[in-house]
């Protein structure tokens, strides 16, 4: 029921292969000579060997047919100066520039920390009582440059059917792979005109049809229906969550799932993805024609199996971009139980986050008493020092880890892209464009993490916390460090 593989296992021999390509070539030039006087291209070539006066380089040059009216060519004026990057940051001139971390709205307890992308050590620090903070959503960024340099960024999880024929009526199994965004229906990449990324997604109506197709093909009319969502284990919903994240902000991370197990009207969460998922299969499979036998149950499919059909995720670069740009919680945790199987074994929290903290020590990141729980960055119990994400950071940057680059490239873009669409319209105006963060919020806690590029074309690389903001002041918290953040970009921040 599988693919069949086909190629020789040998090579061919040298001088077999030699003989091979020269009779190829001689063919292709032949029949590539007789196209080319067809179309003109010979006479090309050949007034080229003559020597015949060559065609004007610039388009702007090349007069119009006759009878064509076209407008003159205008050159577009210089709207901005080339970037003279100055070299060291000063620190004088980023305290200036992040003065509005001092706003008596971000609470008693505000830390900052900002350096060269390319270089190391920080030009400013900000400190005041403890040297670390929850960091809430700037969490991700440190699961996704996990999820990248342990998964690689053009990774794709499967979620597959397989066919166990032992019984006297074969037995189908819907086998979940992790996939972040398997949806119900066909789901095509986001609108075109918005500029925050959707990527397309696999669905479970495909998988259903083309498991029919193949099961008729060997002849198989009906099935009984199980599936399989033991990839992950452990809680579905972490302990350090508060209970009611579930379901407003966080579904139960499942191995199998629709729609980040929502509701078919996707105005709610499931308790169980698993079977909600595998009943909208079962569903789809009958509508194809295949009859499904008895109750549909949840199993481990054995090593006997044969696969049948499968679809693809979105790649992991693509997960991750969304899922900084819109600061996805479900798709964070799936991720860290990919990286927990990928260097644990084990595709629990725990093991993630094992994972995650085994990657950060081997790449030179020293965590000191930062400590993580999760992926997304719910838990209250998380804390992060500022110069942990400013590394991160760094490290996604490095001409040596280019796999790691999406996490940059998936940074919000202070008004435009995801999470920054809207924010950054208070202060200083050459802040949206030049700032590129992620931004994290929960009750009381305001954070950007990210890079900026100031007016000399400094790059910089930054992480700016708070976590004692009353709630009242949430909003004002907000716009206060939008301000400072944007502050980066419009500087002259060098020495």
């Amino acid at each position: 029921m599988g693919r069949r593989r086909s190629g020789n296992d040998g090579e061919a021999r040298p001088g077999r292969a030699r003989k091979a390509v020269a009779g190829v070539l001689g063919v292709a030039l032949l029949a590539g000579g007789g196209v080319a006087w067809q179309t003109g291209a010979a006479e090309d070539w050949w007034d080229e060997l003559r020597g015949a006066p060559e065609q004007p380089a610039d388009p702007a040059a090349v007069a119009p047919p006759p009878g064509v009216d076209v407008p003159a060519v205008v050159r577009p004026k210089v709207l901005a100066q080339p970037a003279r990057a100055a070299g060291a940051l000063d620190e004088a001139a980023l305290r200036r520039a992040l003065r509005r971390l001092n706003a008596r709205d971000l609470g008693k307890h505000v830390i900052a920390a900002v350096g060269p992308v390319d270089g190391t050590g920080l030009a400013y620090r900000a400190r005041e009582g403890s040297p670390v903070a929850i960091p809430a959503s700037t969490t991700k960024v440190v699961t996704s440059a996990a999820a990248l340099f342990v998964l690689g960024p053009d990774r794709t999880f499967e979620t597959t059917t397989v066919l166990d024929s032992s019984g006297r009526t074969p037995r189908l199994v819907l086998v979940g792979g992790g996939d972040p965004y398997l949806t119900r229906t066909p789901s095509r990449a986001g609108d075109a005109a918005s500029p925050t990324f959707d990527p397309e997604r696999a669905d479970i109506r495909t998988l259903a049809r083309s498991t029919a197709a193949a099961l008729r093909a060997d002849g198989v009319r009906t099935v009984r229906l199980g599936y399989d969502d033991s990839l992950f284990t452990g809680p579905a919903l972490h302990p350090r969550w508060r209970p009611d994240y579930f379901p407003s902000e966080v579904a139960p991370i499942s191995a199998l799932w629709v729609d980040q197990a929502r509701t078919p009207d996707l105005t709610t969460k499931v308790p169980d993805p698993a079977p909600s998922a595998a009943a909208e299969f079962r569903r789809e499979l009958v509508r194809a024609g295949i009859k499904v036998a008895g109750r549909t149950t949840r199993t481990v499919a054995g090593p006997t199996t044969t696969p049948v059909a499968s679809v693809s995720s979105p790649t992991v670069a693509q997960v991750v971009q969304r899922v900084l740009e819109v600061s996805d919680n479900n798709a964070a945790e799936v991720l860290l139980r990919h990286i927990g199987i990928a260097d644990q074994g084990e595709g629990s929290f725990a093991a993630g986050q094992r994972g995650v903290e085994r990657v950060l020590g081997a790449n030179g990141i020293d965590l000191g008493d930062s400590v993580l729980y999760d992926g997304s960055g719910l838990s209250r119990d998380n804390r992060l020092a500022p110069e942990v994400l400013v590394e991160v950071l760094r490290w996604a940057a490095s001409p040596d880890h280019p796999q790691l680059r999406p996490v940059l490239s998936g940074l919000p873009v202070a008004g435009y892209t995801g999470s920054l669409t809207d924010r950054m319209d208070h202060g200083p105006a050459e802040g949206r464009g030049r700032v590129r963060a992620k931004t994290g919020t929960l009750t009381g806690v305001s954070s950007l993490a990210g890079i900026a590029v100031d007016r000399d074309g400094n790059l910089m690389a930054f992480a700016l916390m708070a976590d004692k903001v009353r709630p009242d002041r949430s909003g004002l918290a907000r716009v206060a460090m939008d301000d400072a953040a944007a502050g980066l970009g419009a500087c002259s921040c060098g020495g």
